[in-house]
């Protein structure tokens, strides 16, 4: 017996995913995040006090591992610098290469990736306006950190301040470094690859990504190792949230399509009506200029039926022989 859904029971369909949709909203929400990021920069004493007790609770812990990394990338260039493009470059072109590849072939799984994405971005962004912090190379030089990013400036595009482009220093907030959100992007990239790769080579990337990028933010002095642990921590809280989320978009979703359809269809109903009722009487028109010969029985000219047959002409009494003569011959009845 074939399955019925109660009537007001079926889900909604999801609306066909669109690129020139899903961009604008991707890049509202990465203004959102950066213009956030500049606006709350908050005190600069504050950010360093912040940094140097995460720096006091990492020595207590024993997880200082930022000041060996850090001291390698400055003694060995070959590390430090491919570290600075790394860290440079790859947190703005792998996201939203992965972004694109979910889109164009996992389509029923992008939007939970982009959800999952956006709402950890968010949450990353109250944790700069919380907590201001001091990265470790913004620390005053006798707490043993080297600015890589300044040291090797001269091979890549970027200034001493950040990944800055030179001269746009200014337009970044250096002291948002708890989260990482370097770290916590890079995770996501690796579920997604190890998810859905598909292939051994992409589960390797789906880990190794993370773990380097992880290592590089501490060697190029940008963030503490617990500014990574965080930002992993922000990623699972935005995956705990992403249900949430989808259902309170969905709910808006047909809220705003409830109240704004009706409307649409009202504005639409009178020209529907006066195309309906032009079409009816046009119609009728053409019928009627041909009444005579069209309408009455199907006639095709005058006192022909279908399928050739003559009009009854006759009174009461008068109709012709069943059978007359000549008939089975094929030779035509006498006139009468």
């Amino acid at each position: 017996m074939p399955h019925t859904e109660t009537p007001g029971t079926e889900a909604a369909p999801h609306p066909r995913l669109r690129w020139w949709t899903e961009l604008p909203l991707i890049v509202l929400v990465y203004a959102c995040y950066s213009a956030g990021r500049l606006i709350v920069r908050g005190d600069v004493s504050d950010a360093v006090d912040h940094g140097l007790a995460i720096l006091d609770i990492e020595k207590a812990l024993h997880l200082n591992a930022e000041h060996p990394l850090n001291r390698l990338f400055t003694r060995e260039p070959w590390i430090g610098v491919p570290a600075d493009f790394w860290y440079a470059s790859l947190h703005y072109v792998v996201t939203p290469a992965i972004l694109i590849w979910l889109f164009r072939s996992r389509a029923v799984r992008y939007r939970a990736a982009r959800t999952w994405l956006m709402t950890s971005t968010f949450i990353g962004l109250i944790g700069f306006t919380l907590l201001p912090t001091c990265p470790p190379r913004l620390l005053d030089a006798g707490h043993g950190f080297v600015d890589t990013m300044a040291q090797y400036s001269s091979y890549g595009w970027w200034g001493g301040e950040a990944s800055a482009p030179r001269g746009l220093g200014g337009m970044t907030n250096q002291y948002a470094a708890m989260p990482s959100l370097h770290v916590g992007w890079a995770l996501w990239c690796g579920v997604m690859l190890w998810r859905h790769g598909g292939t051994r080579t992409a589960k390797v990337a789906g880990v190794v990504y993370p773990l380097v990028t992880t290592i590089v933010v501490m060697g190029t002095a940008n963030h503490y190792f617990l500014d990574a642990v965080a930002g992993a921590a922000v990623m699972g809280a935005g995956l705990l949230l992403t249900p949430f989320v989808r259902r309170t978009a969905e709910r808006a979703r047909t809220r705003l399509t409830a109240r704004f359809a009706p409307a649409a269809a009202g504005s639409a109903g009178p020209a529907n009506d006066s195309a309906n009722g032009s079409a009816a009487t046009s119609a009728t028109a053409r019928d009627g200029a041909g009444s005579a010969i069209v309408s009455g029985g199907c006639q095709t000219s005058a006192g022909e039926r279908f399928p050739r047959q003559r009009e009854q002409r006759f009174g009461p009494g008068g109709e012709p022989d069943p059978a007359p003569s000549g008939a089975e011959d094929g030779t035509p009845a006498p006139a009468r």
